[in-house]
């Protein structure tokens, strides 16, 4: 062969190494899920009293999102809509506690069909029928032993790690050890903090009652301020294994090669919060990790959808989402936090022990709600009616010390439609619905809900699914069925 021809020839043999050389590396992706967070109970979010020291971490080390907000303010539902990227009421689940149906495309699975070794560990709430997307399922047991799927079998824990059970991130560590080392690597690290119920002792040095921020719409009396104590302390508990997850990243030499995210499922236990649509209920304390990719200490204040989460990992990974997700790819926004993905966000209320049906939209600015159940009272989750913070609040309700804005969990005759000046307004107390200055703007809102309910077949119901509790006592009522099944129920989008 002539030089010129052997020169050639290694000039494009150099080119093809080169392009393949240059090829991005695909990241590792760690999802980390808390049970019940506010998006505000962290130092990283403004409330220093609530010892997060490694949250705080991973925000000074990565980007926080000031308007990231949940598509449901519900466990179960959360996590279905976030590993399918569709809304809860497209993806069959959601309800709480139905489990996800199998014809559901989730992200998981296209990681893992792409060469991605993928795992979950913790709190798994979304049936079995989906548990196959992943390579390992360890699913937590807070009773004492550790379900797993495959070689994985029950088997009891010593009183040790029963203890790290409680949290349901006693196998985090372990199954990022495990995990083979010549493929990337996906993980659902999802704890059972700070889910109700509550005990004394679950952290060596306790939050003090006085330290509690109480939000206005909560009666500031004693038992209040001891039931958030501990549920600060449940965060704290689950701050420290998000810190374990770190130190491990470090010692395997992999955290620039991993993207972390951490969210909330929905908002904290407490009435006014978890289960509605305000932002004490859907907004999510979303925190992005990525040395080397994610500028430290930066901060966006772009709208951003948990919905978002599956079509971001799939085009970080170098996949096409393809048409089930209904999500937008918030990339962008870990180079450019002022870049601009989104308008609104929508989220939904669905059944979560009561009965329950109503939708919002959120601008960066303003939010609006649209309550078809407007003619039942604001009920909490029922663990939360069963708490010290609502007997407290009963008690005062009937000796009448409560104030207009705390009693609205009580009141039988609500507003069909609610609009907000979030900015101005944060803990969404002056409802402008009413005022002729913001009737345009109520139109607009009220016509986007409208339009996205029918872009996305969320037809109502013929009938809302009955209670499953007593509205005062929180106590189970006969029709209380485990576990539960889908109630046939005939709408447009069923048909």
């Amino acid at each position: 062969m002539r030089p010129t021809l052997l020169a050639g020839l290694f000039s494009i043999l150099g080119l093809a190494s080169a392009a393949v050389a240059e090829e991005p590396k695909r990241p590792n992706v760690v999802l980390i899920i808390a049970d019940d967070q506010a998006w505000d109970d962290c130092g990283a979010f403004g409330n220093p009293n609530v010892g997060t020291p490694n949250i705080d971490r991973l925000a000074r080390e990565g980007m926080r999102f000031d308007r990231a907000f949940l598509t449901t303010s519900s466990c179960s539902p959360t996590r279905a809509s976030v590993i399918t990227g569709r809304y809860p009421h497209n993806t069959g689940a959601e309800e709480l506690h139905l489990p996800l149906p199998a014809d559901q495309v989730t992200f998981v699975e296209k990681l893992k069909g792409a060469g991605y070794w993928t795992a979950a560990a913790g709190k798994w709430h979304l049936g079995n029928a989906v548990k196959n997307r992943f390579d390992l399922v360890r699913e937590a047991n807070p009773a004492g032993f550790q379900l797993g799927t495959g070689k994985n079998a029950k088997a009891p824990m010593t009183a040790e790690g029963r203890g790290a059970a409680q949290s349901g991130c006693d196998q985090w560590v372990p199954v990022l050890r495990d995990r083979p080392r010549d493929k990337p690597f996906f993980l659902w690290l999802a704890s059972l903090d700070p889910h109700r119920d509550y005990q004394e002792g679950t952290i060596p040095r306790p939050h003090r009652p006085e330290d509690a921020v109480v939000p206005p719409y909560l009666p500031d009396a004693p038992e209040v301020r001891k039931d958030l104590a501990l549920y600060y302390d449940e965060i704290s508990r689950l701050d420290h294994h998000v810190g374990e997850v770190l130190a491990e990243l470090d010692r395997q030499g992999i955290a620039d090669d991993t993207l972390v995210l951490y969210f909330s499922d929905n908002g904290r236990p407490f009435p006014r919060c978890k289960t509605t649509l305000y932002d004490s209920g859907i907004k999510t304390p979303l925190i992005a990790r990525w040395p080397g990719k994610v500028e430290p200490e930066s901060r966006c204040g772009r709208l951003v959808s948990v919905i978002d989460v599956a079509p971001t990992v799939l085009k970080l990974a170098g996949l096409e989402p393809g048409p089930t997700f209904q999500g937008k790819d918030f990339a962008p926004l870990l180079k450019d936090p002022d870049a601009k993905v989104r308008d609104l966000i929508f989220a939904e209320k669905n059944w979560h022990d009561y009965a329950a049906r109503a939708r919002a939209a959120r601008s960066e600015q303003y939010k609006y709600i649209r309550n078809d159940d407007h003619d039942s009272p604001m009920t909490p989750p029922a663990d939360a009616v069963r708490s010290p913070t609502y007997v407290a609040m009963r008690r005062l309700r009937d000796e009448d010390k409560l104030t207009p804005d705390q009693r609205g969990c009580f009141v039988s005759s609500r507003p069909v439609e609610e609009l907000y000046d979030v900015d101005a307004d944060p803990d969404e107390l002056h409802n402008l619905a009413a005022d002729p200055k913001h009737a345009a703007l109520l139109a607009d809102m009220r016509k986007s809900v409208v339009e996205w309910g029918m872009e996305t077949a969320d037809a109502a119901p013929d009938r809302l699914t009955p209670d499953e509790f007593d509205r005062e006592t929180g106590d189970p009522l006969p029709n209380r069925v485990r576990p539960r099944t889908r109630t046939p129920r005939t709408s447009a989008a069923d048909k």
